[in-house]
């Protein structure tokens, strides 16, 4: 059995995630909640939680700052999950998801975080590079945190690059776009959804096929060597060493999509590091958002209920 590479995650702007329910939405009148349920939250925190959670193990770069930071990191203590602790000047954020009870809707607030400057972004960059694993996989996932430099992706790239180590991105807006734009040399993996291949391209996806059309632009204009893209709740697109494939998402109850695109890039990402191939990756990947978007609140995937969709995730090649 191949020996699991290692693993850092890199969240820049980290939240704590609030999820609470109310019997009904609606502006004016005082609504009551249910008692919330509280987890550390971003990009990375929780690739790194859905990764510890399928058996496998990560550390996490975080940025933190405040008594809300401090919270974060006190939470991410409880779940065990190895943490590299960033201090900066600003307040660590937070988010808030509210379930309407009697329309089943969920609706999600998120709340900005700290405004970082200049210096404080190249201390992040100088405390990133001696914890990067040689040969391993870094993880730059969630927003970018206010005040980084638009190449601030570019930068990180950089410093993997020094160690021959995979770099997987899935990030959004600003930063994001300045990737495909800007390409500076490809990233391993690409992930982004639906909506982030549309907007970039300036396209409604009708079908599969159009979203795996413009997947293979981003490899073609080297942005990254494979690009992952959501399709919705029927599964995602994958891109990879001149093949193309969709891996269909099995059919769970939808009670929260809070982390979903998190546990599918988690879950990719320790099967890559296990020496899986990529589409065997992708399979694992939507096993584990199906897992989590059929978990309460800010919950993510299990493993026993994540084992038991791998089997429902066909991959189709096209």
């Amino acid at each position: 059995m191949t020996t699991p590479c290692e693993i850092l995650t890199i969240t820049l702007k980290p939240a704590v995630d609030y999820a609470t329910s109310t019997e009904r939405v609606t502006a004016g009148p005082k609504l009551y909640c249910s008692a919330p349920r509280i987890d550390p939250g971003g990009g990375g925190v929780n690739v790194a939680r859905t990764i510890l959670k399928l058996g496998g193990r990560a550390k996490a770069f975080v940025a933190v700052g405040g008594s809300m930071g401090d919270l974060l990191l006190e939470l991410l203590a409880k779940e065990g999950v190895p943490v590299i602790a960033s201090r900066i000047t600003g307040e660590t954020g937070y988010s808030l998801a509210v379930m309407d009870e009697e329309a089943q809707k969920q609706y999600r607030f998120s709340l900005p975080g700290a405004l970082l400057h200049a210096v404080e972004g190249q201390m992040l960059l100088d405390q990133i590079a001696p914890e990067v694993p040689t040969h391993g996989i870094v993880v730059l996932s969630g927003g970018m945190a206010a005040g980084l430099a638009d190449d601030f992706v570019q930068e990180v790239q950089k410093v993997t690059q020094r160690h021959d180590t995979r770099l997987i991105v899935d990030t959004s807006k600003t930063p994001l776009q300045h990737m495909i734009d800007n390409p500076h040399a490809p990233v391993d993996v690409l992930r982004l959804d639906r909506s982030e291949i549309e907007k970039a391209f300036g396209r409604t996806l009708t079908s599969i096929s159009d979203n795996l059309y413009f997947s293979e632009e981003l490899v073609r204009r080297g942005v990254a060597k494979i690009v992952v893209a959501g399709h919705g709740a029927a599964g995602s697109c994958m891109v990879a060493g001149g093949q193309r494939f969709f891996c269909r998402a099995p059919k769970v109850p939808e009670r929260s999509k809070v982390g979903a695109g998190d546990a599918l890039v988690g879950s990719f990402t320790l099967s890559l590091s296990r020496g899986d191939p990529p589409e065997q990756a992708l399979q694992w990947g939507v096993a584990a958002a199906a897992a989590t978007v059929s978990t309460e609140g800010t919950a993510l995937c299990e493993q026993a209920v994540t084992e038991a969709l791998l089997g429902q995730c066909r991959l189709e090649q096209f």
